[in-house]
């Protein structure tokens, strides 16, 4: 016993036992703290998830008042989902483990800036999309011309596809046009199956030795007589200009939509057959050459 009292006397020894007790119940205060934070956290969990699914359920029955596209309304209901569970799990986990809120902020701005950056185009297309799919200046089954698109070419055809990111046209020579709606949001869009009927306009030219009345009256019953031309509205003959060389007659009719072309085919055919009935001549450019002995 004498041997051990220098020692305990210089308390090396205690302070050692004492360290080790410190050590031991800080240790068991942060593990206590860390599971009540973890409780906590958990808890906060349970309950985000259930109010960010009812969230969810009042955001699609929205939707689906709106008639929003099913397309457009799944991808913003996935994406919502997608962010509201990334903000509960983030925000959870800087609680738990007492992170600097700021710095997570600066690097999640950071991440978003760069991924933006290299997503430009494909975010400029998904913009795109969901304007058109809200806004619906056209729908599937529509054909449009689209003009100051990409190279500032037109293009038009049938609607047979509405995508987020791209939209599918069929040409009228059954080719498959891809436009990119960023692309196509910017351009200028002509529906022409929005309406039911649609005005068809012709200009045919005539001698100017041409009897007027008379053509007029050959054209008046062409239009008359064709059944794909609506009699409810108006149908208009007219002198439409005085070229150089010859008399422009002006045609305004109206169709169905579906009709349109067909009609057009039918006129050209008819006033051609009609005009050499009657002897009308149709004017078209000539070369006269002249030789001198």
């Amino acid at each position: 016993m004498i041997k051990y009292l220098p020692l305990l006397e210089t308390g090396t020894p205690q302070e050692t036992l004492l360290n080790f007790d410190k050590f031991i119940k800080n240790i068991s205060e942060k593990g206590l703290n860390f599971l009540i934070r973890l409780l906590f956290a958990l808890v906060i969990i349970f309950v985000g998830k259930k109010l960010i699914k009812y969230a969810i359920r009042i955001l699609e029955k929205f939707f689906n008042r709106s008639k929003i596209e099913i397309s457009v309304s799944g991808f913003l209901l996935a994406l919502v989902k997608a962010i509201l569970h990334t903000i509960l799990f983030t925000q959870s986990i800087i609680w738990l483990f007492g992170i600097d809120s700021g710095t997570i902020v600066a690097i999640i701005g950071s991440a978003g800036l760069s991924i933006s950056l290299a997503l430009q185009g494909g975010l400029s297309n998904f913009a795109g999309g969901v304007l058109i799919l809200i806004l619906k200046p056209f729908r599937v089954g529509d054909y449009i011309i689209t003009t100051g698109s990409v190279g500032n070419m037109t293009n038009e055809g049938t609607v047979t596809a509405i995508d987020i990111f791209y939209t599918k046209i069929h040409t009228a020579d059954n080719k498959l046009l891809v436009m990119p709606n960023g692309a196509l949001s910017n351009s200028n869009i002509i529906n022409a199956s929005n309406e039911a009927t649609r005005r068809l306009d012709l200009t045919v030219s005539i001698e100017y030795r041409e009897d007027i009345q008379k053509v007029k009256e050959v054209l008046m019953n062409i239009l008359n007589q064709n059944e794909k031309v609506i009699k409810d509205k108006d149908i208009n003959v007219f002198v439409n200009s005085l070229d150089v060389n010859s008399v422009s007659m002006g045609i305004r009719v109206w169709v169905l939509n579906d009709e349109y072309l067909k009609l057009k085919w039918e006129l050209l055919e008819q006033i051609k057959a009609a005009f050499d009935k009657n002897q009308i001549t149709i004017p078209f450019n000539q070369l006269e050459i002249t030789m001198h002995k």
